[in-house]
């Protein structure tokens, strides 16, 4: 199957649900990609061929959807993984980044000894809209004492300018505006 072809496969299990979650907003569902067998190795495939040339010894998942794609890449590069969660969710000793949002303010953590000094860390998530979650993620990174290789998305909503907010190479499968 042509590059094309598997993006064109990815593409089509990728739902779009207007005004959700709140009104003016266009979400896109990977549900139904996920449940698609060929559908969801097809865009864990993409995303590897795309961070191939990065040099990674560990691959941490922002919370929630990050772990589904973050634990099928580290499988793949055989490599660690490491989750990234909102507050109160690891059992030991964390570090915390707080961050803004549209909204308001959010927080993640991360265990203190999850990740060797100097680990080469690929962040990964599903998604890529502002930027927010992936640069605390980055910080968050650096503070417990890793390097970012680099940030893997299966989406990116370009046009809302998000991967100019992160301080290391961002690699998607999918590019929107």
């Amino acid at each position: 199957m042509t590059t094309d072809n598997r993006l064109t496969l990815v593409e089509g299990l990728i739902r779009e649900v207007p005004n959700f979650p709140k009104p003016g907003i266009l979400f896109k569902d990977i549900t139904p990609l996920l449940a698609d067998a060929e559908g969801f190795a097809t865009a864990v495939t993409l995303m590897f061929e795309s961070t191939s040339d990065l040099e990674v010894d560990t691959v941490v998942g922002i919370e929630s959807r990050g772990f589904l794609f973050g634990v099928a890449l580290a499988t793949t590069l055989g490599c660690g993984f490491v989750p990234v969660r909102k507050p109160g969710k690891l059992p030991a000793a964390t570090l915390t980044v707080s961050y803004e949002l549209e909204y308001g303010r959010d927080s993640l953590e991360i265990h203190r000894d999850a990740l060797r000094p100097g680990a080469r860390v690929l962040i990964v998530d599903d998604l890529l809209a502002t930027g927010g979650t992936a640069a605390a993620t980055v910080e968050l990174v650096e503070k417990a004492g890793g390097q970012v290789a680099g940030v893997a998305v299966l989406i990116d909503l370009a046009f809302l300018g998000g991967s100019a907010k992160v301080q290391a190479p961002v690699r998607s499968v999918l590019r929107y505006g």
